[in-house]
């Protein structure tokens, strides 16, 4: 009997039917889909958490955590930028292990039976009689053949085609992009230690009007409650003080005062500074050297 490769035909049919591009590319493309879910829920924690964001103007600040402690017996306050002490999620996959294996079984039974017998249903039949002298013999004859065939064959093949597939995927809270690292180092060094009630500050309490002027010159600066610069919120009151005179520079108010007392106060706060503007004295006249004379070092 000839070898049956029908086994072999169906296992290499079998493998050449495996899709491997599913299955190495599906964990592939799951992995690179998850990677970017990562990178786009850091996103979002950043925005929703450590961005505020104003609904008329649509500006965007960083969201401070402010709470107040005593220093040197005075009652301060600590502004922290939220993204410098919260972890910032930042998830990535360092490993993707992908192991596969195939099980392919194959097998073909084949069993050929051949039964002979012959019966052929044909009879014959004869009788003799002879005498010999006072004897007498009688003899019958019967005779018979059959012929009978029969053939029988069975054939059997069956296969199974099993595969398994282990998937191990290793991530891990990845090291800060440098662009953020750089973001928050600014914000950490933007923490600042401010009065819960404001700061007010001038340049000095008493100022003198300079020889040959009209006017003093006086700067005043203020910060809120939460640290931040707010010259527009200053009001200066007194004699002779009009609104067009007053001119904002690099964060202070700066105006020109005659001789006088002026008050100058914060919008919103309790704090106030009294300035007393005073005129200086008339120089005393020299005189003055000849063109001649020379001078002696």
């Amino acid at each position: 009997m000839a070898v049956d490769k029908t086994p072999s035909q169906v296992a290499t049919s079998a493998l050449q039917a495996i899709p491997f591009g599913s299955i190495i590319g599906g964990p592939l493309k799951a992995c690179v889909e998850a990677q970017a879910l990562a990178a786009k829920t850091t996103w979002e924690f950043i925005q929703n958490v450590g961005i505020n964001i104003d609904p008329k103007t649509g500006e965007k600040r960083a969201v401070n955590v402010s709470f107040s402690f005593i220093q040197g017996g005075k009652l301060v306050q600590l502004n922290i930028p939220l993204l410098t002490i919260v972890p910032i999620p930042y998830i990535a996959i360092h490993e993707i292990d992908i192991n596969f294996k195939a099980n392919i079984s194959a097998s073909s039974t084949s069993t050929s039976e051949t039964t002979q017998s012959e019966a052929k249903d044909a009879a014959l039949k004869a009788s003799a009689s002879m005498r010999f002298g006072v004897f007498k013999m009688n003899a019958d004859m019967n005779a018979s053949y059959s012929s009978k065939k029969d053939s029988k064959a069975t054939s059997d093949s069956k296969y199974s085609v099993e595969y398994t597939m282990d998937v191990a995927v290793k991530a891990g809270q990845d090291s800060m992009p440098a662009g953020m690292s750089k973001i928050l180092e600014l914000l950490g060094n933007a923490l600042d230690v401010s009065d819960p009630t404001g700061t007010l500050e001038v340049n000095a309490t008493q100022l003198i009007i300079e020889n040959g002027k009209e006017k003093a010159q006086l700067i005043a600066t203020y910060k809120d409650g939460s640290g931040l610069l707010a010259p527009d919120k200053l009001i200066i009151t007194g004699t002779g003080v009009n609104a067009e005179d007053f001119k904002i520079s690099a964060d202070s108010r700066i105006i020109d005062l005659p001789a006088g007392t002026y008050t100058v106060k914060a919008e919103g706060s309790k704090k106030e500074v009294v300035v007393n503007v005073i005129a200086g004295e008339t120089p005393t006249t020299t005189g003055t050297p000849d063109a001649g004379d020379e001078t002696n070092s």
